[in-house]
C-alpha cells in the first residue's frame, strides 16, 4: 500500500527562493562561470571570501537574501567532489568486524550472572565507522613525529562515553588491554579493571577526558578548542597543529549545555574544531524526534549559529538512485518521511520498503524496478560508509573560518542483528543470546565456529599481532603519532614565587576595611608579575570583574580576544579602561558560568593535554558554583584539573541586598562531596596568604597532587589584623587555630571558682561576631571563652575520616587520633560553632569534637535586608552567639537558666529589635 503523503510537509526552513524564475540565463551563466574560475585559478579560501563579500553588500543594499538554514536530506559532499579514499578498503573492513565483535561480547561477557554488572552494546556498534575512519586517517596523536607545526600536543578527542566498549575493543586489539583485562570491564577492584566510561581519574594512562554526563561533552569540547587558541595568540605553545574532535549523539543535543555555547565557537572562529554526530535517530528510550527529522534540526540550529555543516545521510548505494532522481521526487521522499518512519523501514523487508517509501510515486518504483527486495533492505545510511565518512572528515578538516559538524546518518545496533537493531529498547540490550551471536558472527564473516559459541562466555576474537590487520592497526597509528586515547604527562613541576610575595596579606591592613575577596585579587595580581609562573595563571571571570575588584587587571594582564580590540571603549580615557588583547591573560566570559567553568576545566589540564602548566583561577558569585555548575566541577576532578574556584560574596548575610537566589549558605556543604576540592573558608587575609601558597606548591610543586581548591571569600571589609605571633600556618592548612584566647577573668560565682569557659568555633565572616560574642560574654556575664578560627570544616572532616579509617583496618594499633580532637583536647567548657553556612557545615565535625557541641548557621533562604538584620534573623548574629553559649553552659550546671531568659530579653532575640534598620557590617 503506498505511503499517504498528504499530510507530510517540507522540512527544509528558511531555504533558497528557489520559485524565481532565471530572466536571463545568460547572464546566470557568465557569474557562475567567474565563481568556477576563481575556485580554479585561487581556490575555494578566495571564493568563500567573494561570497561573503557579495553577501554583505546585498546586506547594504537591501536586497534581501534569505540565509539558508536548512538543505536537502540528502549528503553535502556529492559522488562528484568525494577525494581518493586512501585506506586498504577490505582491511579496515576486518578491523571494524572485530572491533565490533569484541566489543559486543565483553559487554556480554560482563552480564553474566555473578556479575550482572551493565553497559552498552549499540552505540558503538552505530558508531564504528566514525571512529575508525578517525583512527585510520586523521586523529593525531601527541608522539607524532612530523614536522607540522604544533603537532606535538596531537588531537583532542572526546568520545561519547556509552561507546567506550568500542575503544576498549580497538586497545585490545593493538595490544594495549589484555583479555583479562576486558573480562574486568566495570570490575575496578579487579586488578586492572575497566571504568564503565572516560574516566581519567580511574584510568590516568588511557582516558584524556570524561564525557559520559551528556552534555558536558559538547560545551567542554568547543572550550578546550578556545583554549588551544588562547595558548597559540599567547604564544605559551603552538597548537596550531591540534584538533578538537568531540563525538556526540543525536538525543544529547536536546541537553542545554550541548548547544549553550555554539555561537562562542562560530564567534572566535574555530576552524580547529570538529563534532561529529551520531545521529541514529534514537535516545535512550526510543526515537528522538520521531514525528521531525533530527539531522534537519541540527542542521538548522549549527547553521543558525554559524558553523559549517557536512551531512552524511546516505551510502554509496544510494548513488545512482539519486542519480536517476532528474525531477527530484526521491529527494522529496526523503525531505518528507519521518525518522520513525526511517527506523521502520530499517527494522522492515524489501517488500514493505519497495511498498512503502518507493510505492509513493510511479516514478520511485521504476527506479528501483531492477533491485531485488534484498538490496533495497541493504540500501546503506551514509554513517556506516567510510568513504562518505572520509570525504567528510577530509573536508572538515580542511576548512578555514568555522568550526565545523559532521551529522552522519546511522543505526543503532547495527550488525547486531534483526533483535537489536533499531529497536526502541535497543539502550538496554546488554546480552546476546547464542542464536544472536551466531546470527552477528555471520554478519561480520568471523572464523569463529558453533563449538566455540556454545559455552557460557562466547570468546574475544584476537587475529595476532603478526595479522595483516593488526600491522595495518599498528601501522596507520604510527603515521598519526601513536595510538590514542592515551594521557600522557609532560609538565615539569613549577618554580614557586619568592616567599616575600606571601608577605604583604600577613601584616594586616591597620584601620583600613579590607574584604577577603580584595585581599585575594591583591595577591592574585603579585603573583601575576612574578617570573616564576606569572604568565601561568588564567584569571576567569563571568562578567563580574569589577564586583571583585579586578578591573585593576585590565589595563596590564588585558582581556583575552582572537580579534583584538576593533573598537575605542567609552571608558578608554580612565585608568581602569577595558581593554581586549590577541594576547590578553584574561578570559572574560560574559553571563555564563557553564563556559566559564569549559574554559577552567581547559586550562587546569593543559598539563597533560599540552605538557604546560596552567593556573585557572575562577571568581564568581558563590551561589553560582558549586549549585549550578557542580556537574562540570565533578568533571574537573574526573579529569585531574588543577587551579582555584573562588566562591566570593560567600556565605549567606554578606550579599546582604541580592536576596533569596543569591545567598549562599551550603556551597561548602556541596564542596565537600567532590573528592578532589580542597575546600577552605578563611576569615582573615593572612590566611589567605598562607592557603594560596600552601596550594600552588602542592598542585604545581614537586608534590604534584590532582586536586583543586575553592575557596570561599568575602566582600564585606573590615580591618584585616596581622598574622599572630607564633602561629605555626600548619594549624591554618590543617584546618583551625586558636586565633584570640579567652581574656583573664575573676572567679565565678562562688567564691575561689574558676570562671565558667566555652569554646567560639569560627569560620569566614562570622569570627567577628563570634570575636563580639567573646567580649560580651567576658564583659557581662563573666565567661571566658576561646576564639579558633576554623578554616576549613571540610579539611578538619576529611582528615578526621581518614584517622577513622585507619583505625578500622589497624585494631591492634595505637589509636590514630583526628587533628580536631587532638587540638580541643582538654579546652574547658562547651564547643558552639558559627558560620555564615548552614548549620550542616560546622555539624560536619560534631562526632570528633569531644565536647558538648552546639552550631549556628543560616539554614532556611536568603532575604534582602540590612546584614545585622540577616543574620539576627537567622540567629548568627553576636548576641545570639552569646546566648547560645550561655544556654550551653546551663547544660553544664555552670550557668543559671534564668541567665539566658534575661539575656534574650536583653538583645530582644525573641523580637529580633535588637537589629538596627540601616546598620551595615560586622556588629
Amino acid at each position: 500500500m503506498a505511503q499517504d503523503t498528504t499530510r507530510s510537509f517540507s522540512v527544509i526552513t528558511d531555504g533558497l527562493p528557489s520559485q524565481l524564475p532565471d530572466i536571463d540565463p545568460a547572464e546566470t551563466g557568465e557569474w557562475l562561470e567567474s565563481l568556477d574560475a576563481v575556485i580554479e585559478e585561487s581556490g575555494r579560501g578566495r571564493a568563500r571570501f567573494l561570497m561573503l563579500k557579495l553577501l554583505e553588500r546585498a546586506r547594504e543594499k537591501a536586497v534581501g537574501v534569505p540565509g539558508l538554514t536548512s538543505t536537502d536530506y540528502i549528503n553535502t559532499i556529492p559522488p562528484e567532489r568525494e577525494p581518493w579514499f586512501p585506506g586498504d578498503e577490505h582491511v579496515e573492513r576486518r578491523i571494524r568486524a572485530y572491533i565490533r565483535w569484541n566489543a559486543a561480547i565483553m559487554v556480554s561477557r560482563a552480564n553474566r550472572p555473578e556479575f550482572n554488572v551493565g553497559g552498552h552494546i549499540a552505540t558503538y556498534a552505530s558508531s564504528a565507522s566514525l571512529y575508525e575512519v578517525g583512527f585510520n586517517h586523521f586523529f593525531r596523536g601527541k608522539d607524532h613525529l612530523s614536522s607540522s607545526p604544533g603537532s606535538a600536543s596531537g588531537d583532542q578527542i572526546f568520545i561519547q562515553g556509552h561507546a567506550s566498549p568500542g575503544i576498549y575493543a580497538r586497545a585490545f586489539l593493538e595490544g594495549r588491554l589484555s583479555e583479562q583485562q576486558l573480562d574486568a570491564f566495570r570490575r575496578e577492584s579487579e586488578q586492572g579493571g575497566l571504568s564503565s566510561y572516560p574516566h581519567p581519574r580511574l584510568m590516568p594512562d588511557f582516558w584524556e577526558f570524561p564525557t559520559v554526563s551528556m552534555g558536558l561533552g559538547p560545551i567542554d569540547a568547543i572550550y578546550q578548542a578556545r583554549f588551544n587558541r588562547y595558548l597559540l595568540n599567547r604564544q605559551i605553545k603552538d597548537t596550531s597543529g591540534s584538533k578538537v574532535w568531540a563525538f556526540l549523539g543525536d538525543g544529547e543535543m536536546d541537553e542545554p549545555e550541548s548547544i549553550g555555547a555554539l555561537g562562542v565557537a562560530a564567534r572566535e572562529e574555530l576552524d580547529n574544531l570538529i563534532f561529529v554526530v551520531n545521529c541514529n535517530l534514537q535516545r535512550l528510550d526510543g526515537p528522538v524526534r520521531g514525528n521531525g527529522k533530527i539531522m534537519q534540526e541540527l542542521e538548522s540550529l549549527f547553521r543558525g549559529a554559524g558553523w559549517n555543516v557536512i551531512k552524511v545521510v546516505w551510502g554509496r548505494d544510494w548513488d545512482p538512485l539519486l542519480a536517476k532522481d532528474t525531477d527530484g521526487v526521491l529527494v522529496h521522499q526523503m525531505n518528507t518521511t519521518p525518522d520513525g518512519q526511517f527506523q521502520t523501514y530499517t527494522t522492515s523487508s524489501g517488500e514493505y520498503i519497495r511498498e512503502n517509501f518507493f510505492g509513493a510515486d510511479a516514478r520511485l518504483r521504476r527506479m528501483v524496478a531492477d533491485l531485488a527486495d534484498d538490496d533495497l533492505r541493504r540500501l546503506s545510511r551514509g554513517g556506516h560508509d567510510y568513504r562518505k565518512l572520509y570525504a567528510a572528515y577530509k573536508a572538515a578538516t580542511e576548512h578555514t573560518g568555522q568550526p565545523t559538524v559532521i551529522l552522519a546518518h546511522t543505526i543503532k545496533g547495527w550488525t547486531l542483528g534483526k533483535d537489536f537493531e533499531a529497536r526502541n529498547a535497543t539502550h538496554q540490550m546488554k546480552k546476546l543470546t547464542k542464536a544472536e551471536l551466531k546470527e552477528f558472527r555471520d554478519r561480520l564473516y568471523l572464523e569463529i565456529p558453533d563449538s566455540a559459541l556454545a559455552g557460557d562466555l562466547p570468546p574475544y576474537y584476537q587475529p595476532g599481532p603478526d595479522s595483516e590487520e593488526i600491522q595495518y592497526m599498528r601501522e596507520r597509528r604510527a603515521a598519526l603519532g601513536g595510538s590514542m586515547p592515551k594521557r600522557v604527562v609532560r609538565a615539569k613541576p613549577l618554580a614557586q614565587p619568592p616567599a616575600k610575595i606571601f608577605d604583604e596579606l600577613r601584616k594586616g591592613s591597620g584601620k583600613q576595611p579590607v574584604a577577603t575577596t580584595m585581599a585575594f585579587v591583591r595577591l592574585l595580581k603579585d603573583l601575576m608579575k612574578t617570573k616564576e609562573m606569572g604568565a601561568r595563571f588564567v584569571p576567569v571571570i563571568p562578567d563580574e570583574a569589577r564586583t571583585f575588584g579586578m578591573d585593576a587587571m585590565f589595563p596590564t594582564a588585558k582581556i583575552y580576544s582572537p580579534h583584538g580590540q576593533r573598537y575605542e571603549a567609552v571608558d578608554r580615557e580612565l585608568l581602569l579602561s577595558y581593554q581586549e588583547s590577541v594576547q590578553g591573560q584574561m578570559l572574560h566570559e560574559g553571563i555564563s558560568e557553564a563556559g566559564s567553568m569549559g574554559s577552567v576545566i581547559a586550562a587546569a589540564t593543559s598539563y597533560a593535554t599540552h605538557a604546560q602548566h596552567m593556573i585557572p583561577v575562577y571568581v564568581f558569585y558563590s551561589m553560582f558554583g558549586f549549585q549550578r555548575t557542580g556537574d562540570q566541577m565533578w568533571a574537573l576532578g574526573d579529569q585531574l584539573g588543577r587551579g582555584f574556584l573562588l566562591g566570593a560574596t560567600a556565605g549567606r548575610t554578606t550579599l546582604n541586598g541580592e536576596g533569596l537566589q543569591h545567598q549562599d549558605g551550603h556551597s561548602l556543604l556541596l564542596a565537600s562531596t567532590n573528592p578532589a576540592c580542597v575546600s577552605y573558608d578563611p576569615a582573615f587575609a593572612f590566611e589567605v596568604s598562607h592557603i594560596v601558597r600552601e596550594a600552588l606548591d602542592r598542585m604545581y610543586g614537586e608534590r604534584d597532587d590532582k586536586v583543586f581548591y575553592y575557596l570561599t571569600v568575602y566582600n564585606e571589609p573590615v580591618p584585616q589584623p596581622a598574622e599572630p605571633e607564633g602561629l605555626d600556618p600548619a594549624q591554618i592548612i590543617a584546618g583551625m587555630y586558636r586565633f584570640r584566647p579567652a581574656p583573664s577573668l575573676p572567679g565565678g560565682e562562688d567564691e575561689g571558682a574558676t570562671p565558667p569557659r566555652a569554646q567560639l568555633l569560627a569560620s569566614g565572616t562570622s569570627i567577628h561576631w563570634a570575636l563580639t560574642a567573646q567580649e560580651i560574654l567576658a564583659a557581662d556575664f563573666g565567661v571566658a571563652a576561646d576564639v579558633w578560627s576554623v578554616t576549613s570544616w571540610n579539611e578538619l572532616r576529611r582528615e578526621a575520616l581518614e584517622r577513622d579509617r585507619v583505625n578500622l583496618l589497624n585494631p591492634e594499633a595505637a589509636e590514630a587520633v583526628p587533628y580536631v580532637t587532638r587540638v580541643l583536647e582538654g579546652a574547658p567548657g562547651p564547643v558552639i560553632a558559627v558560620s555564615d553556612w548552614m548549620r550542616a557545615v560546622p555539624d560536619q565535625i560534631s562526632r570528633w569534637v569531644p565536647q558538648p557541641f552546639t552550631s549556628l548557621g543560616t539554614d532556611g533562604y536568603g532575604r534582602s535586608d540590612t546584614r545585622a538584620a540577616l543574620r539576627r534573623h537567622f540567629k548568627v548574629d553576636a548576641e545570639s552567639v552569646v546566648v547560645a553559649t550561655l544556654e550551653s553552659l546551663v547544660r553544664a550546671g555552670e550557668v543559671k537558666a534564668s541567665t539566658v531568659e534575661e539575656a534574650i530579653r536583653r538583645f530582644g532575640l525573641r523580637e529580633d529589635t535588637d537589629a538596627v534598620p540601616g546598620t551595615d557590617g560586622a556588629r
